[in-house]
């Protein structure tokens, strides 16, 4: 039996979208492949906002974050963590000899723009990364006050992790000053797990040039070299059954309309919050929410473990806290193609699962 995957990821993909997946593959050196990925830029461009260039990645966007990780520290990295990952940026450091140091907060807050002011007046760092949507807490990060002090530090390259948030919710990359902002395909932008992509920017790419043990595989300067010198083609095979469900989900998303989109999204996170105020908590601080994910403070102590197993008897699936959280609370995330209709529709299953 299908489920409807509440959880933060992956979840459902439309029947069409799948459909691409099972497309005739084509050669991966020659203009088809070339135009394809021409067009997927250009759509990704304008979900995004930026005119800097695009990566693919055949990895989930852990790859991109090891490779920002490498590819743009040259003296020293500060990773600001509200949750599990935002500490995974700074392990991928620490495992890759990089140079970094990791600055947290209380699980439930978010990165206050002062905080990365002070962590940045101290001149030790020339890269930052943050997470924008902290899936394992619901925090949101402010990403665009914290691009204004960024901004201010002409040697910073400023990263992004954009995972569980780009197409769900608006991010300006250009005018937020976003160096490198990474996303996975399998959340919010509503296709199966398996690519990953980022920007890429023109000061990303010259403190890449500065670094010489950059990797291979997640080399996203050559990675970018070869797209710009090879007409939009890649280093190694990418995954051509994705760029065509992209391809086409992206066509999808634009015809949408891109505030309809994002407003969508947050019209689904109000129910499931409204939902949640009223059985339970909301974990998250309240200034601070995620319009693509709502994490729920387990306040009646109810088994998640046995909710889920009749719920996923009735073709639904939520998830349980992540981490030091697992027991304290659980998830409900609401992106990608699902509509309020689908929202209530779980909630009112819940609802007469626990006799509410």
């Amino acid at each position: 039996m299908s489920k409807k995957l509440f959880v933060p990821g992956p979840i459902d993909v439309s029947e069409d979208v799948l459909a691409q997946m099972a497309r005739q593959v084509i050669s991966h050196r020659g203009i088809e492949v070339s135009t394809l990925q021409e067009e997927i830029t250009e759509k990704l461009q304008q979900l995004l906002f930026t005119k800097n260039n695009i990566l693919l990645s055949t990895s989930s966007g852990s790859g991109l974050m090891e490779g920002s990780m490498r590819c743009c520290t040259l003296k020293r990295a500060a990773v600001l963590s509200c949750g599990s990952f935002g500490d995974r940026w700074y392990k991928m450091g620490v495992l890759n000899g990089v140079p970094v140091d990791l600055f947290k907060v209380e699980l439930g807050k978010a990165i206050e723009p002062e905080m990365v002011d002070k962590v940045l007046a101290t001149n030790k760092y020339d890269t930052v990364m943050v997470t924008h949507n902290e899936t394992s807490t619901g925090i949101c990060n402010p990403i665009a006050e914290i691009g204004e002090v960024t901004q201010k530090y002409e040697d910073i390259v400023y990263c992004v992790d954009a995972v569980s948030s780009a197409g769900g919710m608006k991010i300006e990359v250009d005018k937020i000053g976003i160096d490198v902002c990474l996303t996975s395909v399998q959340k919010a932008l509503g296709l199966p797990p398996g690519l990953s992509l980022c920007t890429f920017s023109e000061k990303a790419k010259k403190r890449a040039e500065k670094i010489p043990n950059r990797g291979v595989y997640f080399d996203l300067l050559a990675i970018n070299e070869y797209i710009e010198n090879k007409n939009f083609q890649y280093p190694s095979t990418p995954s051509l059954s994705h760029m065509f469900a992209l391809n086409f989900q992206l066509e999808k998303i634009l015809k949408e309309g891109l505030d309809v989109r994002f407003n969508r999204h947050e019209d689904m996170a109000r129910v499931v919050r409204s939902w949640a105020m009223e059985h339970f908590q909301i974990f998250t601080d309240v200034n601070y929410l995620s319009n693509t994910l709502t994490v729920i403070e387990n306040t009646q102590g109810i088994s998640v473990s046995n909710l889920n197993k009749k719920l996923q008897q009735r073709g639904f699936l939520i998830a349980n806290g992540y981490g030091d959280l697992k027991e304290k609370t659980f998830r409900i995330s609401h992106m990608g193609d699902y509509t309020v209709q689908d929202v209530n529709e779980l909630l009112t299953n819940i609802n007469d699962i626990l006799g509410y």
